[in-house]
């Protein structure tokens, strides 16, 4: 289950080379990036690659509500570690939008991430406590935002289960799994741990368990030790 490199750098240059494979085919492509510090690496070796951009959009697994201009912004990162050079040309669909809560900027994304899947792949990063995308364990409607058969496909998050504690807007996994390929981005003996109980418990279901323990789309896990 677990795909183990000696550093951070060479499982950055893993998860690039995976998502270029997925976007090198002729056609529109659509990914889903996420944020945290795992991915910007990836995003810089990304970004140097001449994939044909222009025919990509790209939109996030989850947002703070936050100013684009706040460091906490997903956004922000993206822009600025993915959308540049070769990767200037891609569209980039936002979640953050103009609501006066987290709730309407994920009504309004709703109808924007329909319409974009499925996608051809999915990074995502996982934290301590197994969450991914901002689908912090405890959370109310949890259940609902990991059912692969889901109605919604975007939803707000008001209170974040870890730093920093921001509200957030989130892919669902009904969004997250109709993709030709899922990326889960860690490091850290911590998280390899997690993963491992994931693989081994069936009691043991943290939010990731919703990535790792199904059929529908090819999961890989890329793991370095920091």
């Amino acid at each position: 289950m677990i795909e183990t490199f000696p550093d951070a750098a060479a499982a950055a240059e893993a998860a690039a080379d995976a998502i270029a494979r997925r976007l090198s085919p002729p056609g529109e492509k659509r990914i889903v990036v996420t944020g945290g510090r795992s991915p910007g690496p990836v995003y810089d070796r990304l970004a140097a690659m001449d994939l044909g951009w222009g025919r990509v959009t790209v939109t996030l697994s989850d947002d703070r509500f936050v100013d684009l201009g706040s460091p906490d912004s997903n956004e922000r990162l993206v822009r600025e570690r993915l959308l540049r050079d070769h990767a200037s040309s891609a569209a980039l669909v936002p979640l953050r939008g103009r609501g006066a809560t987290p709730e309407d900027d994920a009504k309004a994304a709703e109808p924007r991430i329909r319409a974009l899947k499925p996608f051809d792949a999915v990074l995502l990063g996982m934290g301590d406590d197994g969450h991914i995308a901002s689908l912090f364990p405890g959370s109310p409607g949890l259940a609902a935002a990991l059912d692969p058969d889901g109605s919604r496909l975007v939803i707000g998050v008001e209170t974040a289960g870890q730093p920093p504690y921001l509200p957030r807007i989130s892919l669902t996994a009904a969004a997250l799994l109709d993709t030709g390929l899922v990326i889960v981005l860690v490091s850290g003996d911590g998280k390899r741990a997690l993963i491992e109980q994931v693989a081994t418990d069936p009691d043991f279901a943290p939010p990731v368990s919703a990535v790792l323990r199904q059929t529908r789309a090819p999961a890989r896990v890329l793991w370095s030790p920091a």
